[in-house]
Order: C-alpha cells, then sequence, then structure tokens
C-alpha cells in the first residue's frame, strides 16, 4: 500500500505518541516494581513465605531494571472484530496499570501469534499487519520510528517485507541480537512448541537455529512460569566466547533468570591440567565407559574384609544377631533394585535395622524412635555397610581404573580390547587421585561416576546448541540432567568437527534420552548469502552426511539474503599481507569484521594486522569491529566480512581430511555479508 506523505507523516505522528505513552507507563512499572519490593519486605508473612514473595518481587523488578534500551514495540495488529480492535507487539508487556488493556502486548502471548503466522490466505481475524522501522541503533527514542509497512490481510495483500529484509541484512558488531520482530513461520512453530515435547533442530548456516532455541527458552519461561522455574531451564553452548555472544539475547527479552554454561562447567569437579592423546580421548568418550565405570563402581559392593559370618549389633547387655543368609539376601535385593550407589548403600542400612526392629518387638515391642536411631548409627551396623557397600568418591573409582591394570581388565572384559586398555592408563600414575592432572575427558567420566552414585541437579527444560559435537558420553552427562525434562536439541550434522561427532540425530537423541523427539530441518539461509551458501554447498557434497543443503535466497525476495560477496585473493608469497590488504578491504564497509585461520596461524595474523595498524581483538571481545578468531572456536559466531586465510591450512588442523573439510564449511558460513577467501595455496574444493 502506497500513502501519501502528509498521510504518513500523521499515521508516524500517532504512533510515536503512542510510544512516548509507553515509554511513560513503562517508568511506571519499573517504579511500581521498586515499590512493591519495599511493601513486601515489610508484608507480615511466616518466614517461607515471606522470602518466596520477597525473591519474586525482586525477580520482577531486577528483570524491569535490566531490560536493554531499544524501541518498545516493533509491529501491531488491527482486527476485524472481537475484544481487541488494535494491539502493538512487542518484547514485554507494557500497561498503565494491571487492570487495563496492555499498551503493548508481549510477543509470547497467543494473540500476538497472528503477526507471525497470519496471511491473506488465512488472515486469522487481522484486517492490517503494520511493522516498524527504527533507525538502526536506536535507544528507543520515539524520534527513532522513522516508517511503517501495513499489510492488507483483509484485502489479500501479500508481500515481503522490506523492513524485515533491512533488519536481518543489518550490519551487526557486538553480541548477537534477538530475532523477536523477524521470527518467520516455520521458526514460531518451533518456538511455540509444547513443553512436553523434545524437539531437535537440524539448521543449515544462517537458519536461526540458535535463535529459535533461545527464543523458544524465552517463550516456555512466559507460557510455564512455574513449572519452568521450579525445575530451572539450562541452555549449554560449545564454548564460552560462544555464551558471550548469545549472552544479551534472553535480557532483550525479558528473561534474565536462565542458567547459561558449557558441559565442561556444569560437569567441572577439578579444574581441566591434563591432556589425552587422540586414542585415550576417544576411548573415554565412547559410549561403552558407561558399563566399565559401572562395573568399577559396583565391583566395591560386597568385597571388604570381615563380611562373612553373621552380624552381632550390642544394645546394652544383649546382643542382637542378624544371620549371613539374610544379610546376604539384604544385599543381593538392594543390588538387583539398581538403585543410585548411595541410595543402595543406606537401603542396606535401613533393612538390617528392619531386621533387628523385628526381633525387637518380637522379644518386648516396638521399641521407639530413639532406639531405631542409636541401632542405626551403632558402630557394628556403620562397619558394617562400610565393609559390604563402602563410601566411595567419583575421583577414587575413575582414578584406580585409569592407575590398575588389573582393575581396569576386569571391569573392561568383553568391552574393550586390550590395546583401548592400554590406551587409557595414565601413563606416569599420580600418586592418588589427590595429585591427578584431570583432562576434560576425565571430567566425563568423574560426572558419571557421580551420577551412578547420586542423581544430579534436574532441570525443567534444557536447550543445547552445537550438539553434533557431543560424544555419547557427554549426551549421558546432559540426559542425566534432563530426566524429567524435555529438550531442544541444536545442531547441524554437516558441521560436526570432533573425532566423534555424530552422523545420524537418531543417535544423538537417543543417546540423549530423548529418543522420540522430532527432528525438524531448517533449511532457508536467512543470514547466510547466495554466493557463500552456494560455496558452502561445494564442501558439503564432500562430507559424509546425509543433511539437506542450505537454501539461499530466492531473486526478488528482499526477505531472504541477497547475492553477498564472495572474492579470493591470492597471496603470491606474502600471506600476511594479503590478509591486511582484505582486512582494509572489509574495513571499507559496514559491520564487523572476523579474520578466521588455523588455530597455529593466529598469532601470526594477528601480528600482521598489528604491524599495519590495524587494532584487533579476541572473539570474546563482542564489541570488536575486527577479531581474529581461531577456526576451532567460531562455530555458532558470525560476522558481516569474514576473511578466511588459508583454507588449506584450516583443513589440514584437523587430524582427517573430512573433519578439516566440515571445520572449513563452518568457517565459511560465518559470513553474512562477504566472504574473502585469502590462500597462498591450492583450495582444497
Amino acid at each position: 500500500m502506497t500513502t501519501t506523505d502528509s498521510a504518513l507523516r500523521h499515521t508516524l505522528d500517532r504512533e510515536r505518541a503512542h510510544h512516548a505513552r509507553c515509554r511513560t507507563a513503562l517508568a511506571g512499572m519499573v517504579d511500581g516494581a521498586d515499590e512493591q519490593v519495599v511493601i513486601g519486605e515489610n508484608a507480615s508473612a511466616s518466614g517461607a513465605d515471606a522470602e518466596v514473595l520477597g525473591y519474586q518481587l525482586r525477580s520482577q523488578a531486577k528483570a524491569l531494571h535490566e531490560l536493554p534500551e531499544g524501541p518498545l514495540f516493533f509491529g501491531r495488529l488491527d482486527f476485524a472484530a472481537g475484544e481487541h480492535r488494535a494491539l502493538h507487539i512487542g518484547r514485554l508487556r507494557i500497561s498503565e496499570h494491571p487492570a487495563e488493556p496492555p499498551l503493548v502486548v508481549d510477543w509470547r502471548a497467543p494473540v500476538s501469534r497472528a503477526f507471525y503466522q497470519a496471511s491473506a490466505r488465512d488472515p486469522q481475524g487481522v484486517t492490517v499487519r503494520r511493522r516498524f522501522g527504527w533507525a538502526p541503533g536506536s535507544r528507543g527514542d520515539s524520534t527513532d520510528l522513522t516508517g511503517l509497512e501495513d499489510e492488507h490481510l483483509d484485502r489479500g495483500e501479500s508481500r515481503a517485507s522490506e523492513i524485515v529484509a533491512r533488519e536481518i541484512e543489518r550490519p551487526r558488531v557486538g553480541p548477537m541480537r534477538d530475532i523477536a520482530a523477524t521470527i518467520q513461520p516455520e521458526q514460531d512453530d518451533l518456538v511455540r512448541g509444547d513443553l512436553a515435547v523434545s524437539v531437535c533442530v537440524q539448521g543449515a548456516p544462517g537458519t536461526g537455529k540458535t535463535a529459535v532455541g533461545l527464543h523458544r527458552a524465552a517463550y516456555l519461561l512466559y507460557t510455564h512460569p512455574q513449572r519452568i522455574r521450579r525445575g530451572g531451564l539450562l541452555i549449554l553452548g560449545p564454548n564460552r566466547t560462544f555464551l558471550s555472544y548469545i549472552s544479551e539475547v534472553l535480557p532483550a527479552l525479558g528473561e534474565t533468570g536462565v542458567r547459561q554454561s558449557t558441559l565442561r562447567d556444569e560437569i567441572a569437579r577439578h579444574p581441566v591440567k591434563g591432556t589425552d592423546e587422540a586414542r585415550a580421548a576417544a576411548v573415554k568418550h565412547d559410549g561403552r565407559m558407561a558399563e566399565v565405570l559401572r562395573r568399577a563402581l559396583y565391583a566395591r559392593v560386597g568385597r571388604g574384609p570381615g563380611i562373612s559370618g553373621p552380624l552381632a549389633v550390642p544394645d546394652g547387655s544383649y546382643r542382637w544377631r542378624v544371620s549371613e543368609e539374610r544379610l546376604l539376601r539384604i544385599l543381593t535385593g538392594v543390588r538387583a533394585e539398581e538403585p543410585p550407589y548411595a541410595v543402595g548403600r543406606e537401603r542396606v542400612r535401613t533393612r538390617v535395622v528392619q531386621m533387628i526392629l523385628e526381633q525387637a518387638e518380637r522379644r518386648g515391642g516396638p521399641p521407639g524412635a530413639a532406639w531405631l536411631q542409636k541401632i542405626s548409627r551403632s558402630r557394628a551396623v556403620g562397619a558394617y555397610v562400610d565393609a559390604v557397600w563402602p563410601r566411595v568418591r567419583p575421583e577414587e573409582v575413575v582414578a584406580e581404573l585409569l592407575m590398575d591394570p588389573g582393575v581396569l581388565a576386569e571391569a573392561a572384559e568383553g568391552v574393550l580390547d586390550a590395546d583401548e586398555q592400554k590406551a587409557l592408563l595414565w601413563a606416569v600414575p599420580p600418586r592418588s587421585w589427590k595429585s591427578a592432572r584431570w583432562s576434560a575427558a576425565d571430567l566425563v567420566l568423574l560426572d558419571e561416576v557421580a551420577g551412578l552414585i547420586e542423581h544430579p541437579q534436574q532441570y525443567g527444560h534444557v536447550v543445547v546448541d552445537e550438539a553434533q559435537d557431543l560424544s555419547p558420553m557427554e549426551c549421558r552427562a546432559i540426559a542425566r540432567r534432563a530426566v524429567f525434562g524435555s529438550m531442544t536439541v541444536l545442531g547441524d550434522l554437516a558441521q560436526g568437527t570432533t573425532p566423534w561427532a555424530a552422523r545420524s540425530w537418531r543417535t544423538v537423541l537417543g543417546q540423549l534420552g530423548k529418543p522420540d523427539a522430532v527432528v525438524v530441518p531448517l533449511t532457508l539461509g536467512f543470514r547466510v548469502p547466495r554466493a557463500v551458501l552456494e560455496l558452502a554447498n561445494r564442501l558439503l557434497e564432500r562430507v559424509d552426511v546425509e543433511v539437506p543443503a542450505a537454501l539461499p535466497r530466492k531473486r526478488g525476495d528482499p526477505q531472504l539474503r541477497g547475492d553477498g560477496e564472495l572474492r579470493f585473493r591470492e597471496a603470491g608469497g606474502d600471506l600476511p599481507g594479503a590478509v591486511v590488504g582484505a582486512v582494509r578491504d572489509a574495513l571499507g564497509r559496514e559491520g564487523s569484521v572476523g579474520v578466521v585461520a588455523a588455530d597455529g596461524e593466529v598469532g601470526r595474523v594477528r601480528e600482521a594486522l598489528a604491524a599495519a595498524g590495524i587494532e584487533t581483538e579476541g572473539a570474546d571481545e563482542m564489541g570488536a569491529r575486527v577479531a581474529v578468531v581461531p577456526a576451532s572456536v567460531v562455530k555458532g559466531l558470525e560476522y558481516d566480512h569474514v576473511v578466511a586465510v588459508e583454507p588449506a591450512a584450516i583443513v589440514e588442523g584437523e587430524e582427517h581430511e573430512e573433519r578439516g573439510l566440515r571445520r572449513l564449511y563452518v568457517v565459511v558460513t560465518r559470513a553474512v555479508a562477504g566472504l574473502e577467501v585469502v590462500h597462498g595455496r591450492p583450495l582444497p574444493w
């Protein structure tokens, strides 16, 4: 629809006035939340109730205070009839009074779904869908509202949004932004999926799978606040660089109480000080290690000294006795129930005491609770339990397994062959577990044993990004934390770069304990331009994994990425100089620049840029204009312009060529506007 300039100005003035009213109302909400905290602290209530109330009020006030500055709405829906005639859609609900109609409706509210799903074919009661254009980098001043688009669905209008296209393609420096204003229908279906249903998103580069996972987390917190907060919500990323990159998305959506972590941080019983040979790491991450560790732990049961014969428990001048046969029956029964190790230990104690209690009741009637506690804590019962079901630390189990060939051989019989067992053994064993230098793979083993002893903290929902790189043992560590919760699993099999990278989502989902999770492919590349995707898809043909290729934008469709730029620069014997030239060219364009090189080349590249007077930062510096990033940590990040340095070296940085090609596939698909490949050697495609 085309409007006259005067009509457009009049409409913009009205919308700017509404935004100013929303800004005033939000300030009132913040002040009101602070006032409620004070009132809540002075409320007359029991200690527990006051604590819960105070926590809730403080959390609400904290969330409002931490909202990033920016426009308060990005869309509007006009309805033909019904309770709502016109609704503004934004990142959180804004009202002047809780009992009054909202000035802005949260994008997650059910009524807001029509903003993403309504069409000319199915208007869902919407007559007009309006999108607002804001000045880039707006901090939320009403004067920054610079344009709007109206789509008259009641008249059968259906057109791609130029505002959405500009937002998707807008250059960005710094952390990842939310996509609440640009969510596409297929993404919206995933975001609003049922909490009880686990879902796996196979997302090609640039399809927004990470954004979908984060927005799904925000949606679940909004829709099921009690259920999710009771269990907690955990977001697992591949590394801390990635977590820094996504750190501002959920706060921008009004959610600040979500734990964002890496799996290593979640299982870190000790700092990582050791390293493994490739063969040892592969065996430690193999799913068969779960059975080896289970055997090693439970080998301690029923093997202690002095466990034969009956048990005699002094009680004053009397001795209660439990026969060896009954003790064996107790031990066998508890083992057959397969409880967590610590639970099993207490069950043995409880059942021994129960047998003594039955004797006491027959002899003189039921004794009191004090007597039961005395018998349970008696030295004889404690010594027996310690002998047949000893207390143990995960570190003791794993260290003994990796230090003692005999213990390992017994636990691994029929599971690991001799070469695999040899690879596991520490070349220079420490004196004890206390002086062990644990590797990253050892932490996974320790967590497995810890999970056999006691169940870890459970989460109501877990979002796992870059899941294709998880090993079977890492999957088990995550599964233990979501036994009763659901998962959103995100990844791209083509981007798997670890030695144990998955080739099938069904395998991964089974290891995560969610075998029935639905696998949904996202193939439309919103962020990566056509030229880059075509190059990436050539690499994909050489990778042994079956995934649908990413689809570039269709010509004439402004809602998807344009063709972008793909350039090649031959170094001619001066690779550092060629990199400097490529970076200078990239700096002549708008947006961020990522210089990605093989890990061993990063230092040389950074030195060359510094010598040329180009200031650079590492991947963790989210506000940097130019970042020099090792190929091993670039996964999940994106830059407007990527300078890929010596692709052949990136491929050779991996032990196997296919993994190297996958790594290169990751590198080239980090570009969202332009890619320049700098090389002095033949290209590997």
